[in-house]
């Protein structure tokens, strides 16, 4: 019975987080959600974006500050997918006031609600799972993405807005679901804290996903914006090679050094820039240049993410510490 629990526990967190990142892919982070709403009431997008991605940041990073216990941490999980869910509904009307503020405040508690994430994937996933647990949250949230941004761009962007809803409405009743608090013994794990200090790996951690993830910004700035014109394809090829790439390194055998998967992609991003510069501006150079660069993508997010998983294990406040590695990655 307890691995039951146990085992279902970590379903729902990781349904329920894969839904939030689900509504913030397509919506509220660069989605094309959002570009399509913008684009069809005719109103400039790069201030908007811009904001939302400010407040996404200071979301992650400040998250674990006040999120410090598993208990707080679900209250806020919900009462921020509540705010993204109240913020978002002015987008079904009009360009107003009201889609500024609904962009900060969706922006900075969605960022908080991924922080306290953290509480759930130490407390739900063991440690030597968690590789599979991040690699199941990014693909699922990505191809419910997919899914939303076809609808939004071939059909409708309110269409597309309501189903980023639903997710959220979705996620937040399997977070809600989850215990506040778990029977889990951590006072063997103190005894690490005070032995280990993860301060240092983490700042060299946060430099190398900063560094890294400048791809990702010329990408949605310069890449992206190149093959604008293949709508059809572009709304949803864009991200299929990010989950392929996250299928298979999370079926990799575990004896394997992942680690090495990382020169592939170094070699991924060289080859999509140079391609980038050498070929056209058809579908087949777009196939290519794509799957190069979000392959990339995947191969490194993943690495990332695996490793603050980990870091987890070593601190008191989980919510803090993969607040603060994946605001890196925004920052980038």
């Amino acid at each position: 019975m307890a691995q039951f629990i146990a085992l279902n526990n970590r379903f729902f967190s990781i349904a329920g987080f894969s839904l939030l990142s689900a509504y913030l892919l397509s919506f509220l982070f660069e989605g094309q959600v959002l570009y399509s709403t913008l684009a069809y009431n005719n109103v400039a997008g790069a201030p908007y974006i811009l904001v939302a991605i400010i407040a996404h940041f200071a979301g992650l990073f400040s998250g674990g500050f006040f999120v410090k216990s598993q208990a707080i941490a679900r209250y806020t999980m919900l009462g921020s997918m509540t705010i993204c869910f109240m913020a978002t509904a002015p987008f079904f009307f009009s360009p107003s006031l009201l889609w500024a503020v609904g962009l900060i405040l969706s922006g900075y508690a969605g960022g908080s609600a991924i922080a306290s994430w953290g509480y759930f994937l130490k407390a739900f996933t063991p440690k030597n799972h968690r590789f599979k647990s991040c690699a199941d949250v990014l693909i699922y949230s990505n191809i419910l993405m997919i899914a939303i941004n076809v609808v939004a761009i071939n059909f409708s962007p309110f269409i597309g807005l309501t189903l980023s809803i639903i997710c959220l409405v979705v996620g937040m009743a399997c977070i809600w679901v989850l215990p506040g608090e778990t029977e889990n013994d951590w006072r063997e794990e103190i005894e690490n804290y005070r032995r280990r200090d993860i301060k240092k790996p983490l700042i060299l951690l946060c430099l190398f996903i900063f560094v890294i993830t400048i791809n990702s910004g010329l990408m949605y700035q310069v890449i992206n914006p190149a093959f604008e014109h293949l709508t059809g394809l572009t709304s949803w090829y864009w991200a299929v090679p990010y989950v392929i790439a996250l299928l298979f390194m999370r079926n990799l055998p575990m004896r394997m050094a992942r680690a090495k998967i990382l020169y592939v992609g170094m070699a991924m991003i060289m080859g999509a820039f140079i391609s980038f510069m050498l070929l056209e501006r058809n579908a087949l150079d777009y196939l290519v240049v794509n799957t190069l660069m979000l392959g990339a993508c995947g191969i490194f997010d993943l690495f990332w993410w695996s490793i603050i998983g980990e870091m987890l294990e070593y601190t008191e406040n989980p919510a803090k510490i993969f607040g603060i590695g994946l605001s890196a990655h925004v920052f980038g």
